[in-house]
Protein backbone atom coordinates (compact mmCIF):
# COMPACT_ATOMS: atom_id res chain seq x y z
CA UNK A 1 0.00 0.00 0.00
CA UNK A 2 1.34 3.25 -1.06
CA UNK A 3 0.28 6.96 -0.40
CA UNK A 4 0.68 10.69 -2.40
CA UNK A 5 1.12 13.59 -1.29
CA UNK A 6 1.31 17.05 -3.20
CA UNK A 7 2.60 20.14 -1.67
CA UNK A 8 2.91 23.29 -3.28
CA UNK A 9 6.45 25.34 -2.91
CA UNK A 10 6.41 28.44 -1.75
CA UNK A 11 8.67 30.98 -1.27
CA UNK A 12 9.63 30.18 2.25
CA UNK A 13 10.78 26.46 1.16
CA UNK A 14 13.59 28.00 -0.85
CA UNK A 15 16.97 29.56 -0.64
CA UNK A 16 17.84 33.03 -1.95
CA UNK A 17 17.57 31.63 -5.62
CA UNK A 18 14.33 30.14 -5.77
CA UNK A 19 15.37 26.43 -4.98
CA UNK A 20 14.11 24.24 -2.57
CA UNK A 21 16.32 24.14 0.62
CA UNK A 22 17.51 20.50 1.33
CA UNK A 23 16.18 19.86 4.54
CA UNK A 24 12.33 20.66 3.77
CA UNK A 25 12.58 17.07 1.52
CA UNK A 26 13.16 15.75 4.94
CA UNK A 27 10.33 17.63 6.35
CA UNK A 28 7.74 16.25 3.46
CA UNK A 29 9.07 13.24 3.46
CA UNK A 30 7.90 12.91 6.90
CA UNK A 31 4.68 14.64 6.14
CA UNK A 32 4.02 12.07 3.59
CA UNK A 33 4.58 9.29 6.39
CA UNK A 34 1.88 10.84 7.98
CA UNK A 35 -0.42 10.77 4.79
CA UNK A 36 0.60 7.10 4.83
CA UNK A 37 -0.97 6.54 8.05
CA UNK A 38 -3.61 8.39 7.47
CA UNK A 39 -4.66 6.66 4.48
CA UNK A 40 -3.82 2.98 6.88
CA UNK A 41 -6.67 4.41 9.20
CA UNK A 42 -4.03 5.09 11.63
CA UNK A 43 -2.03 8.36 12.81
CA UNK A 44 0.28 8.69 15.88
CA UNK A 45 -2.01 9.84 18.43
CA UNK A 46 -4.57 6.82 17.97
CA UNK A 47 -1.11 4.73 18.01
CA UNK A 48 -0.09 6.11 21.43
CA UNK A 49 -3.74 5.58 22.97
CA UNK A 50 -4.41 2.14 21.28
CA UNK A 51 -1.13 0.78 21.07
CA UNK A 52 0.03 2.49 24.51
CA UNK A 53 3.74 3.45 22.36
CA UNK A 54 5.86 6.41 22.80
CA UNK A 55 6.32 6.32 18.76
CA UNK A 56 7.63 5.65 15.87
CA UNK A 57 10.86 8.16 15.81
CA UNK A 58 13.25 7.98 12.88
CA UNK A 59 16.54 6.43 13.25
CA UNK A 60 17.81 6.78 9.68
CA UNK A 61 17.11 8.80 7.11
CA UNK A 62 18.23 9.38 3.24
CA UNK A 63 17.72 11.18 0.72
CA UNK A 64 19.15 11.48 -3.16
CA UNK A 65 18.87 14.81 -5.05
CA UNK A 66 18.12 14.22 -8.82
CA UNK A 67 17.13 17.83 -9.63
CA UNK A 68 16.13 21.03 -8.41
CA UNK A 69 12.10 21.84 -7.84
CA UNK A 70 11.43 25.67 -7.67
CA UNK A 71 8.81 28.39 -5.85
CA UNK A 72 5.54 27.49 -7.33
CA UNK A 73 5.93 23.91 -8.69
CA UNK A 74 3.75 20.94 -7.54
CA UNK A 75 5.86 18.45 -5.91
CA UNK A 76 4.14 15.05 -5.60
CA UNK A 77 5.31 12.51 -3.18
CA UNK A 78 4.81 8.79 -3.25
CA UNK A 79 5.09 6.70 0.13
CA UNK A 80 5.46 3.13 1.23
CA UNK A 81 6.59 0.63 3.91
CA UNK A 82 9.04 -1.45 1.53
CA UNK A 83 10.42 -3.49 4.27
CA UNK A 84 8.96 -4.82 8.04
CA UNK A 85 11.27 -5.60 11.02
CA UNK A 86 10.06 -7.05 13.82
CA UNK A 87 10.43 -3.70 15.67
CA UNK A 88 11.34 -1.14 12.97
CA UNK A 89 10.11 -0.35 8.92
CA UNK A 90 11.76 1.17 6.40
CA UNK A 91 9.51 4.03 3.97
CA UNK A 92 10.49 4.68 0.79
CA UNK A 93 10.03 7.92 -1.03
CA UNK A 94 9.94 9.10 -4.24
CA UNK A 95 9.29 13.05 -5.29
CA UNK A 96 7.89 14.26 -8.67
CA UNK A 97 7.73 17.60 -10.40
CA UNK A 98 5.12 16.65 -13.10
CA UNK A 99 6.91 13.79 -14.40
CA UNK A 100 10.70 14.92 -13.36
CA UNK A 101 12.25 12.73 -10.48
CA UNK A 102 13.17 15.62 -7.95
CA UNK A 103 14.46 12.96 -5.13
CA UNK A 104 14.38 10.06 -3.51
CA UNK A 105 15.10 8.86 -0.36
CA UNK A 106 14.37 6.89 2.70
CA UNK A 107 13.71 6.59 7.07
CA UNK A 108 14.09 3.97 9.53
CA UNK A 109 11.43 3.97 11.95
CA UNK A 110 11.88 2.02 15.36
CA UNK A 111 8.10 1.06 17.12
CA UNK A 112 8.65 2.49 20.34
CA UNK A 113 7.43 1.10 23.48
CA UNK A 114 7.97 1.49 27.23
CA UNK A 115 10.92 -1.52 28.86
CA UNK A 116 10.13 -2.56 32.19
CA UNK A 117 12.12 0.59 33.54
CA UNK A 118 9.22 2.53 32.03
CA UNK A 119 11.80 3.91 30.03
CA UNK A 120 11.55 4.13 26.00
CA UNK A 121 12.27 1.13 24.28
CA UNK A 122 12.13 -1.16 20.88
CA UNK A 123 9.04 -3.42 20.89
CA UNK A 124 7.59 -5.90 18.26
CA UNK A 125 5.30 -3.74 15.82
CA UNK A 126 1.68 -5.18 16.49
CA UNK A 127 -0.02 -7.79 13.46
CA UNK A 128 -2.57 -5.94 13.56
CA UNK A 129 -0.63 -2.05 12.44
CA UNK A 130 0.80 -4.13 9.82
CA UNK A 131 -2.80 -5.25 8.61
CA UNK A 132 -3.87 -2.03 8.37
CA UNK A 133 -1.64 -1.20 5.50
CA UNK A 134 -2.26 -4.24 3.32
CA UNK A 135 -5.64 -3.67 3.39
CA UNK A 136 -5.77 -0.33 2.40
Amino acid sequence: MGSQLDVRIVWGDCDEQGIVFYPKYFYWMDSAFQALLRDAGQSLRAMREGYGIVGIPIVEANARFLASATHEEILSIEAEIRHWGETSLRAEYKGFCGDRPIFDGFEARVWLGRGSNGRPAAATIPGAFRRAFAAS
